[in-house]
């Protein structure tokens, strides 16, 4: 097993991409602190894992509000002690072109997918710094790389997170904290289903490979970067994208 005992809280995990990163973790030995929004999805994620027999709570989390976070990460804190390795995964999606859009899909997404990222991250490194160690994988998207019509908020909240985690590798890699990201293509989920039909199909025919991807593709990504076969790899983005972006 990859990540026997390790301790893992992984954001947005109730559903999709989240929940498969939580379920393959799990079966590679680590135990999961599953949140979400939803806190049905969370529980039933969370029931899946401990029936592999790994622990595993749900908690509730709007990571774009600093209180909720904060107080995440205190309940994490009680029940594992040690938190090994976080996942950003929470991202939502408000598509529309830029002269249409509105301040407040602007916000949201950026709120949810870079600040839930960043308030994250910082209460994990607060652990992490005491610890001397830790791994930090943020989820970020082949879109802050290409762009994508429709999706300005969104590239430019998974842009920031290439950022983001650039930034806190090198700040505190002599702590013992890693910080790489995973960047999707294309990705059959819930979520991504919400893109108009158009835009699909013109994404589809830009990836050599010529299919979207699976949550397993993604999944697998972040267990490689969780692993100890990464231990020399801090500051990267690993590209998911059946050759979208090269």
């Amino acid at each position: 097993m990859k990540l026997k005992d390790k301790n893992v809280f992984i954001t947005g995990s109730g559903q999709g991409i989240g929940k498969q990163i939580a379920i393959a973790m799990a079966k590679e030995g680590a135990n999961v602190a599953v949140s979400d929004i939803n806190i049905e999805n969370a529980e039933s994620a969370a029931q899946e894992i401990r029936s592999l027999g790994r622990k595993s709570i749900a908690i509730k989390l709007d990571v774009s509000k600093q209180n909720e976070v904060i107080a995440a990460f205190e309940t994490f804190k009680n029940e594992f002690g040690i938190i090994d390795i976080l996942v950003n995964n929470a991202g939502i999606t408000k598509d529309t072109l830029v002269l249409r859009m509105k301040d407040d899909d602007w916000d949201a997404v950026i709120n949810v997918n870079l600040k839930g990222t960043f308030l994250c991250s910082r209460e994990a490194i607060k652990l992490m710094v005491k610890q001397q160690h830790g791994n930090i994988i943020s989820i970020s998207s082949v879109v802050a790389f290409t762009g994508n019509p429709g999706q300005v908020n969104y590239s430019a909240s998974k842009a920031g997170i290439v950022g983001l985690t650039k930034t806190i590798a090198k700040e505190y890699a002599s702590r013992g904290i890693k910080a790489n990201a995973v960047a999707p293509g294309f990705i059959q989920t819930t979520m991504t289903e919400s893109i108009p039909e158009k835009i699909r199909e013109e994404m589809k025919k830009n990836i050599p490979l010529g299919y979207f991807g699976s949550p397993e593709d993604v999944a697998n990504a972040v267990i490689f970067l969780a692993s100890s076969d990464a231990d020399y790899i801090t500051g990267q983005v690993l590209h998911i994208n059946g050759g979208m972006y090269m």
